[in-house]
């Protein structure tokens, strides 16, 4: 669902990307992602339809909600809710550039950023790519992607409520944090994950506009993180030394 990152042209962002010998443009996982984002474009017209009879105040109201959500994303049970092809190319690359080797992500859908996260944790050198996932049926179809893909080694599903499945059993260190599933829920995902975030770690988040409370946390560098938006809705943020809170906010 991140889009609207960069307003370079689809042909901007895939320059050269078909001269590039790594896991995200070869073989398996290549023409598995090309399906995947062909069917996401070929599927819009029915998302539209899912929620055709909610007003867009009710789909705020809903998408706001701490509960309201699961009536939401239950009506868009078949739909992708992918990233766009730009935004999957830059997710690959912030988990390379950081070296990543441990990443959580809220809200598999389909796998089409879960692809691109674990992607990059290949290329890297390995990894675990932890996802998790409220359908039960999304996360059926993001397992068969990845194991297609070649990556499902990578890579661990956790099925249900992220408030359950995310609040133990997590790495000791983490690298990069993807937030895009209920908006209404960003700040409570944060908490539970936040004594795992290294120095350094990233944390990209979509939709933001539905959730000021995580913004207001994210953007106070007494809270620990350094933040700024990328597009409209898009918050990427970086946690912060202890050492560097304290001069930020000295100096602000």
């Amino acid at each position: 669902m991140i889009s609207r990152i960069f307003s370079v042209t689809q042909e901007h962002a895939s320059f050269g990307l078909e001269t590039l010998m790594t896991t995200l443009t070869t073989a398996p996982l290549a023409p598995v992602l090309s399906r995947l984002f062909e069917e996401a474009d070929a599927a819009s017209a029915e998302t539209d339809a899912a929620v055709a009879d909610l007003s867009h105040d009710e789909q705020v109201r809903l998408m706001r909600s701490k509960t309201g959500y699961a009536d939401l994303y239950g009506r868009l049970k078949n739909a992708p809710l992918a990233v766009s092809r730009e935004t999957g190319a830059l997710l690959y690359m912030l988990a390379r550039s950081c070296d990543a080797r441990t990443i959580v992500e809220f809200g598999t859908s389909f796998g089409i950023s879960t692809l691109h996260l674990a992607a990059a944790l290949r290329d890297n050198g390995g990894g675990l790519l932890i996802t998790t996932e409220f359908e039960p049926s999304k996360a059926a179809r993001a397992r068969k992607n990845l194991t297609i893909g070649g990556l499902i080694d990578l890579v661990e599903i956790r099925e249900g409520d992220a408030l359950q499945t995310l609040s133990g059993n997590l790495p000791e260190t983490i690298d990069l944090l993807l937030l895009d599933g209920a908006k209404a829920l960003y700040s409570e995902i944060l908490s539970l994950v936040e004594a795992h975030l290294k120095p350094g770690a990233l944390i990209v988040a979509d939709n933001t506009d539905y959730c000021p409370d995580y913004l207001a946390r994210m953007r106070s560098s007494a809270n620990g993180y350094m933040s700024t938006p990328l597009a409209e809705d898009v918050e990427l943020s970086m946690r912060l030394k202890p050492n560097e809170v304290t001069t930020l906010t000295a100096s602000t």
